[in-house]
This record gives C-alpha cells, sequence and structure tokens, in this order.
C-alpha cells in the first residue's frame, strides 16, 4: 500500500519508527487546513507562515519524544499545537507597546522611547496621571477587573477565579470600564495622545 492510501495513525507510527516520508505525506495531507486555521486567526500570511513552521517543528520535536497518543486523530492535534503557538503570538503582541492612530486608541499603549526629551517626558507622564485618575473614578468590581487585566496580564479566567465570579461577568465588567473610560474621556474632552 503507498504512503498516499495510508491512514494517519499508520503514517505517525511509520514516521516514529524512522520512515521520514511518512510524515511529509501527512504535512501536504493537512497544510490547507492547519495553515488556513493559522491564518483565519492571525490575518497576516507572514506571521502565519511563522507559526505554520513552529507547528511543524513542534510536531516533529513531540513525535521523536513520543509525546503523540491515539486519543484523538492527528489532524485535530496538529491544530492543537498550532492554536497553542497562536496563542503564544498573541500574548508577546500584547506585552508589546503600540500606538494606534484611531478612534480606538489604546490608552496603555504609550511608547516608550529612552530618548525622551522633558517636554515629552512630562507629557507621558501626565497621560499615566489622567490614565489613573479615570481608572480611580470606576465602580470598584470594574477598576479591579481592568487592573487585573491590564496592569497584572492576567486572563479572563485567572480573573474569574480570583474574584469569584463567572468569566462572563468579569468580561461584561471589563467592557463596562471600558465604555466608562471613554465616557469620561469624551465628556471632559481629556487627550491621551503625546
Amino acid at each position: 500500500m503507498r504512503n498516499q492510501e495510508l491512514k494517519d495513525n499508520v503514517l505517525v507510527a511509520n514516521y516514529m519508527k524512522g520512515n521520514e516520508k511518512s510524515l511529509e505525506v501527512l504535512i501536504e495531507r493537512h497544510k490547507q487546513r492547519i495553515f488556513g486555521y493559522i491564518y483565519s486567526k492571525v490575518l497576516d500570511r507572514s506571521v502565519a507562515d511563522d507559526i505554520f513552521q513552529d507547528t511543524f517543528v513542534k510536531i516533529i520535536n513531540n513525535l521523536k519524544m513520543g509525546k503523540y497518543n491515539e486519543e484523538g486523530k492527528f489532524l485535530s492535534w496538529a491544530l492543537r499545537v498550532s492554536h497553542n503557538l497562536i496563542m503564544d503570538h498573541f500574548r508577546k503582541e500584547r506585552r508589546r507597546p503600540v500606538l494606534k492612530n484611531s478612534e480606538e486608541f489604546d490608552f496603555f499603549s504609550v511608547i516608550s522611547d529612552t530618548t525622551l526629551n522633558a517636554e515629552k517626558q512630562a507629557i507621558k507622564n501626565q497621560i499615566h496621571d489622567d490614565v489613573r485618575k479615570i481608572v480611580n473614578t470606576l465602580p470598584q468590581e470594574q477598576k479591579e477587573v481592568l487592573v487585573m487585566r491590564l496592569y497584572n496580564n492576567m486572563s479572563f479566567k485567572e480573573i474569574a477565579n480570583n474574584s469569584g465570579t463567572s468569566i462572563n461577568t468579569s468580561l461584561g465588567r471589563m467592557r463596562y470600564a471600558l465604555v466608562n473610560m471613554r465616557k469620561i474621556i469624551n465628556e471632559h474632552n481629556i487627550s491621551l495622545t503625546n
């Protein structure tokens, strides 16, 4: 029987026994689905290419270390590996400061520039003070969720566990916190750009 006709589990077993061609068949068989899934989440071709390659590097390493079990199908497992790498990508991106020139200005993305002159530094400090004051005007539940999410970098699941609420409640409080902050910024004509 030719490699192309073998089921995924047989190809995996063959690869784990040293048959490199089996992995090529698996990649060829599933590359469109896996790449399509990655691209649908990141919406950037070069990022998707990188994550796709990292996915197969991780798959190869896991197979060589015997960390694959037959509970699920190969494709489901490969998609789970790619999903975890996508989440890693977004976590790294979230830690990078970004300045967005749009109506949806991200309050917490003030550029960190080590060559700021005294005037720019003063403006940056004023923006941080203004944001801090706005956050302090929020209802306690909203303020807690906002601080845990944006300053402590906690997931909504961690926030829910920490505050003894459901994930939906935490999401709702975060949404209301951002809505209320925007309202305060608009009402008081506060500028958060430098």
